[in-house]
């Protein structure tokens, strides 16, 4: 596939707000989880919560998208100059030559939670003040950024659970390729609600402690929330910066990285539980590896999906085992940020482009030791090196898989 240029991106996450702090959070091997003291939802676990969320306000013009959701996400679109760098492709491009394609599991469904508590006693209606469209609606995301950012091209979301906000990457390079649109902003924003959390406690996947992906005593996951948002331009921006030192780039912009490929598919083996010989991760990552014209062997560093559930990394390793071999680095950073569901494609995306800009190996936070049933190259510690070309997994129920390749372009 022809390679698409990104020109900015940002996230946000329990590590923090914008790159330099999930920079560092990484570096000094710091976890953002944190002990649940999410009020709508009181278990025993640990979560990845996004400080201030509760502080932001929307524009007064869209004020009945207001959620959880869609405040993170304007928290989110206001970090590292991406709204500002949205600002200008929109100059550059036309409104209506951007598409805006986003990732989502929950949406703003902690709204309808609590709309669903204030309900009449007497004839159970909703209260008046409640916007399921503009809240709820899983193409609630994609309006709103649409509408925050002044743009007019194709907006949609895709929800496929944990590779919701990967699979955008795809979409994003057909509709490019296509010629419908001539930039995109995609990424993905989850937030914490009961449903997830009460949900994966229902399925015995939620761990009471901070979770552990790969350890021999790992017990489940932590459920955590995020947003990260990219541009994706057919082109690089002009006068791009060198790579200095250990593959770290001088200067904060990244204008010379690249989606170079991209693999999807489906296991269709059970509705939560992944192929447990990893076939259809596998395929995803074959899939990634053909588009992008890349053996194996030219991928420096894995950033896995890696969500501390015993099926779930048992079968991505053996996935990567079949693909990769046991030579490859990788390791998870679900233990530093939680499980941010619909946004984990988006905001790994966005540390595997960290990773590629500052020769960063991350280490598999809280996880004590490697589970020997395991056969991959997984690292514990984080490590310095140069990088050129990284994947990321995101593996979600049902079987429905997205593995990425991001590289640095010359």
């Amino acid at each position: 596939m022809t390679p698409l240029f990104i020109t900015h991106y940002t996230l946000a996450s329990a590590l923090g707000h914008g790159k330099a702090a999930t920079l560092s959070a990484l570096q000094e091997e710091r976890s953002g989880l944190c002990a649940n003291d999410f009020a709508d939802a009181p278990l025993d676990t640990f979560i990845g919560r996004v400080a201030g969320v509760e502080e932001i306000a929307l524009p007064r013009a869209l004020a009945d998208f207001d959620c959880r959701n869609n405040r993170l996400a304007q928290l989110c679109l206001e970090l590292d100059g991406f709204a500002a760098a949205v600002a200008v492709a929109r100059e550059k491009h036309g409104a209506r030559r951007i598409a805006v394609i986003l990732g989502t599991s929950t949406s703003g469904i902690l709204e309808t939670e609590r709309a669903y508590r204030r309900r009449d006693t007497d004839n159970g209606s909703l209260p008046a003040d409640f916007h399921y469209a503009a809240t709820q609606s899983m193409h609630s995301a994609a309006e709103f950024v649409r509408r925050y950012l002044n743009l007019g091209g194709p907006a949609f979301v895709i929800s496929t659970a944990c590779s919701s906000s990967a699979k955008v990457f795809a979409s994003a390079s057909r509709l490019i390729q296509s010629g419908l649109c001539d930039a995109a902003v995609v990424g993905g924003v989850d937030s914490l609600c009961s449903m997830t959390v009460y949900g994966f406690n229902a399925l015995q996947l939620v761990s009471p402690q901070p979770c552990r992906p790969c350890d021999p005593e790992r017990n489940g996951i932590s459920i955590g929330e995020g947003a990260g948002f990219f541009l994706l331009e057919k082109f690089p921006l002009p006068n791009p910066l060198p790579l200095a030192g250990e593959g770290a780039m001088a200067g904060g912009d990244l204008i010379n990285l690249a989606l170079l490929g991209y693999g999807e598919s489906s296991d269709a083996y059970h509705m939560s539980t992944p192929h447990p010989e990893g076939l259809g991760a596998a395929l995803a990552m074959e899939q990634a590896l053909g588009r992008a014209g890349l053996t194996p062997s030219e991928v420096d560093y894995i950033n896995m999906h890696g969500t501390s559930s015993r099926s779930n990394d048992s079968a991505e390793d053996k996935g990567m085992l079949r693909v990769f071999g046991n030579a490859t680095p990788c390791s998870s950073t679900k233990g530093a940020t939680g499980h941010t569901l619909g946004a984990a494609g988006a905001v790994e995306a966005a540390i595997a482009c960290l990773c590629l800009e500052h020769g960063l190996i991350p280490g598999t936070c809280n996880t004590q030791r490697i589970d020997p049933e395991l056969g991959s190259a997984i690292q514990l510690q984080h490590s310095s090196r140069k990088l050129r070309r990284v994947m990321s997994n995101s593996f979600g129920f049902g079987g429905n898989n997205c593995s990425l390749i991001f590289g640095v372009q010359p």
